[in-house]
């Protein structure tokens, strides 16, 4: 899955889906509820248009990294 190209406004609280359950990604609706995950809480510093992974197998999350190039 490729990333999600989104627009962040500064100081504003984000939840990053991390289950990949969500019917709003990249982010989550508490469809994780059950699972054992939770979201990923993360504020942003910047206004500005980031990239957020949407393979969920970033090592930085909530942004894109590239591991979706090894995705199936």
């Amino acid at each position: 899955m490729k990333p999600y190209e989104i627009d962040l406004e500064k100081d504003q609280k984000y939840f990053w889906c991390t289950c990949g359950f969500s019917a709003k990604q990249p982010f989550c609706d508490g469809a994780h509820k059950g699972s054992g995950l939770k979201s990923y809480c993360f504020n942003a510093e910047v206004s500005e248009k980031v990239k957020l992974c949407g393979c969920k197998k970033t090592k930085n999350p909530p942004y894109c990294d590239g591991s979706h190039n090894t995705c199936p």
